[in-house]
Order: C-alpha cells, then sequence, then structure tokens
C-alpha cells in the first residue's frame, strides 16, 4: 500500500468514528502535512482518493469537507426480540418464488445476491486461467482432484497467516464454493432431527439447507451492529440438545452486523465449554472497510472446534465457484464426504485464481473493490434519508454491500417487492431470511452495483411505495 492510500485510510478512521464529524473541514494540506509529517502532494492524493471513495469533498476557496451522507441521518434498527425455541424448518417455496422473480437482468438489481461483475477484474482472470490450463500437465489434473490444486492451498494458506492465523494445509479442503463447504460441514456433524442454532435474520441459504437436510432451526437474535446475542445464545446451550451452530461472525448477511474481538472470543469459549462446533460462514471477509481486516472466530480456535468456510466468489470471481473450509478436527471427515459427492472442484478454475493470487495483484484490486463499495453504501444512505419514511431504520455495516431496512409496521414487504418488480426494481424480502417468516416490514438492498441517476430514480420511486402503504 502506498503511503498516501496509508493517510487516506487514517483519515477514513476518523470519519467512520465519528471524530471527524458530517459538514466538518478536515485538516488543511499544508496543516496535515507538517502534522503528519507528509508531503502536501501526498495528502493531495489522499484527498483526492477520499474524494472518489465518497467521504470528503472540496469546497471552492474553503478547503475540504466530510460529506453530509456520512450522517447517520436514519436510525439503527434495533436487536430483534428473543424467539421460540425450536422451528422446523420450511421456506424454500417462499425463496425459490422470491428469487424467480429476480431474474429479469432489466430490473435496478437492488434484490441480487452480488456485487457488479464490472468491480471484478474478469479479463485479467481469464488470462490466468488461459495460461495455467496451457502449462497445466495431464496428470495433474487428475492427481489434484482429491486435495485441492496445492498452490491454492498454499496461497489461502498464506492469506490465513497474514491474518493472525496460522493454518495447517492438511486442514484446507478446496470445494465448490463456500455453499458446498457449509453443506459438508453441517452433514458431518448432524443428523435429520437435530437442533442447529442459527442467526435471526439468517441468509435464506442457511434454512433451505437445514430444510433439505430435515434439521430444527434454533433462532438467536442479531444485534444490527454487534451481531449474535451472546446471552440468548448461552440460555439455548444450556437449555436444548443443539448439535452445531452457524454464524456469520463479520459482516453478516443480511443485517452486515460485525461482532467485536472480545465476543468472538467469548463465543469460542462458550462453544468450547458446550463442546459444539461452529460453522463460521466468512464469505464476505475480505470486504471490511476499516483499516484492519476483522479476525474470524477460528483465530481463537484451540481445539479444532470451528470449521472456517470461505470462498472468492463475493470478492474476485463469482463464476469460478471455488470456496474452501478449513476444517479443524473434521477435516478429513469433511474431505472424504466431499469425495463421496462431488469429488472435486474444477481444477482449471483452481490453477486460474492460484495464479492470480500470486502475479494479479489482488490486495490492489481488494482496496479498490472496497472503496467503490464504501462510496456506493454512502450514495443509497444518502438516497434512502432523502425519499424513504422518516420512521425507517437502516443497518450501517463497516463493509459488505448489503443494507438491512426496517419500514414502518404497516409495510408488507412481499407486497412491496411485487409492486417494485412492476416499476422494474428488485429487492429481497425480510420474510425469507427467518425460519419464521418474520421481518415482515423489512428488506435487504444491495449497493454493489454502481450508483447512477438510474438508482437514484428507484430509491425514490421505492419511497413513494413504501410511503403508499
Amino acid at each position: 500500500m502506498k503511503r498516501y492510500e496509508k493517510f487516506a485510510d487514517e483519515i477514513a478512521e476518523l470519519i467512520r468514528s465519528g471524530v471527524l464529524a458530517p459538514g466538518e473541514k478536515v485538516p488543511s494540506v499544508r496543516h496535515a502535512s507538517r502534522t503528519y509529517g507528509v508531503s502536501p502532494s501526498t495528502v493531495f492524493q489522499a484527498y483526492y482518493l477520499l474524494e472518489d471513495r465518497g467521504l470528503i469533498q472540496a469546497r471552492a476557496r474553503s478547503g475540504y469537507f466530510v460529506r453530509e451522507h456520512a450522517r447517520r441521518l436514519l436510525p439503527e434498527p434495533e436487536i430483534s426480540p428473543r424467539l421460540s425455541e425450536t422451528t422446523d424448518v420450511d421456506v424454500s417455496e417462499l425463496v425459490f418464488s422470491v428469487l424467480a422473480s429476480l431474474r429479469d437482468p432489466d430490473t435496478v438489481p437492488f434484490g441480487s445476491a452480488f456485487p457488479s461483475p464490472d468491480l471484478f477484474p474478469l479479463q485479467r482472470l481469464a488470462r490466468s486461467m488461459a495460461q495455467t490450463v496451457r502449462e497445466m500437465p495431464g496428470r495433474e489434473v487428475i492427481a489434484e482432484m482429491t486435495t485441492g490444486h496445492p498452490d491454492l492451498r498454499r496461497q489461502i494458506a498464506l492469506r490465513y497467516m497474514v491474518s493472525g492465523v496460522m493454518l495447517p494445509l492438511d486442514e484446507l479442503v478446496i470445494t465448490t464454493g463456500a455453499m458446498e463447504a457449509l453443506n459438508l460441514c453441517l452433514q458431518v456433524v448432524t443428523e435429520p432431527g437435530d437442533l442447529v442454532a442459527i442467526e435471526a435474520p439468517a441468509f435464506y441459504a442457511t434454512l433451505q439447507v437445514l430444510e433439505r437436510l430435515k434439521l430444527k432451526a434454533v433462532e438467536i437474535p442479531v444485534h444490527p451492529r454487534d451481531g449474535i446475542d451472546l446471552d440468548t445464545l448461552e440460555s439455548r446451550l444450556g437449555s436444548l440438545p443443539i448439535k452445531a451452530c452457524w454464524f456469520m461472525s463479520s459482516l453478516q448477511n443480511p443485517l452486515g452486523a460485525s461482532m467485536c474481538e472480545a465476543n468472538k472470543e467469548k463465543l469460542y469459549a462458550l462453544l468450547q465449554r458446550h463442546q459444539v462446533p461452529l460453522i463460521e460462514d466468512d464469505v464476505y471477509a475480505e470486504l471490511y472497510f476499516n483499516q484492519e481486516p476483522p479476525k474470524p472466530v477460528k483465530s481463537h480456535d484451540r481445539d479444532g472446534w470451528v470449521m472456517h468456510c470461505g470462498s472468492f466468489s463475493k470478492s474476485l470471481a463469482p463464476g469460478y465457484r471455488i470456496g474452501w473450509v478449513a476444517g479443524g478436527r473434521y477435516a478429513e471427515q469433511i474431505s472424504r464426504l466431499k469425495l463421496m459427492t462431488t469429488i472435486s472442484p474444477s481444477v482449471p478454475a483452481q490453477a486460474a485464481i492460484a495464479d492470480y493470487l500470486q502475479h494479479g495483484g489482488y490486495d490492489r484490486h481488494l482496496r479498490k473493490l472496497r472503496h467503490a463499495l464504501e462510496r456506493q453504501q454512502g450514495e443509497m444512505l444518502a438516497s434512502a434519508a432523502r425519499h424513504f419514511p422518516a420512521s425507517t431504520r437502516v443497518t450501517r455495516p463497516s463493509g459488505g454491500y448489503f443494507l438491512w431496512f426496517e419500514f414502518p409496521e404497516r409495510v408488507d414487504s412481499l407486497q412491496l417487492l411485487q409492486l417494485a418488480l412492476a416499476q422494474g426494481i428488485s429487492l429481497a424480502p425480510g420474510p425469507i431470511f427467518s425460519a419464521t417468516r418474520r421481518f415482515r416490514n423489512c428488506a435487504r438492498l444491495n449497493y454493489g452495483h454502481p450508483w447512477d441517476e438510474r438508482s437514484e430514480e428507484a430509491m425514490e420511486l421505492l419511497g413513494r411505495i413504501v410511503k403508499s402503504f
């Protein structure tokens, strides 16, 4: 990272933490240069970058100011109330019907589960794919099917090491995306009828997996900023025979909540005491906005209770379907189960990603991606404040590309979806994120696509529809 990028990150952290408030003037170029011991050109480059990220703006003959949309213009949702003890999951029909309605490529993709493909280095990845396929000996295609491509496993292990997690290579299992990793983990530690602790709200695919495997959900409330309610979880672990937990400790989908490091350590201690494994879904790990990456619960794992699942689908290559799991004490069982089902993800796709990680400038791409997402989040928050009812509540996650909106009680998000689709706008309604179809007045909106006039018009129209309820 260049010096001006580091300096820009330092100023951005002051803005996010509230030290520099919306509308406040940032240090002048001369003052910043003198105070921080950097050249004026470094300060200018940093401020240009912060402008591009949507955090500050220049005013003629006045200097640079924190943009007003950095203000918390709409309040944050409150933690959901305590929930029923166990739930049979039956949401697939609702989820499939909603997902089918989101497929029209001409709609404004607020309901999409992915950011814009324009944010990914797909051409550079294609060159890596072509080169690795040309150079790959035929025997490697067969030899590396079972264990995963060795270069890819090494690159993933190196990224763990940089984040402070020393991971033995034999703990890593390469999978066909994170969804296969998560499925395998759950199948290894449960049998039909078992109880699994999940978040409320939870990613809808979590609910579909539980339904397919005939498992019962124990919903644990999630605070919109702080993550899992540890008191409720402790109570449920003490009173119910929970066999596994499936949580997202950082940038949770759909809320975007991230647990602090102290709570992650408490969570691990709680699970270790009850000897309950954690399936840690961490697919948004690289999309943080803060200076330091959030550490996973896996970083506290001393006894192998955490199965940490990741993927390149959200940060680099959506269509390549390459994920992994650091399986802890369950790694061998996961590997064997994978061999009994899908055998192996695409070896050429693994080789292409390994080459890109080594030579393509992955960290440079990630910085650019994070900056784009942070700018687009600010645009959507500002637009929501302009167009949605003042009683609307919204999350403000420190990364990812989703916002969770809580509308007035009279709003039905399933009806809102139908009315919005008729106007060419998609969204993800709250009930698909709940085993009991709660959160009816809530919706998840995706800000992962470049913000333009069409996006602004869609938010204005959505606001009018919400007010019509």
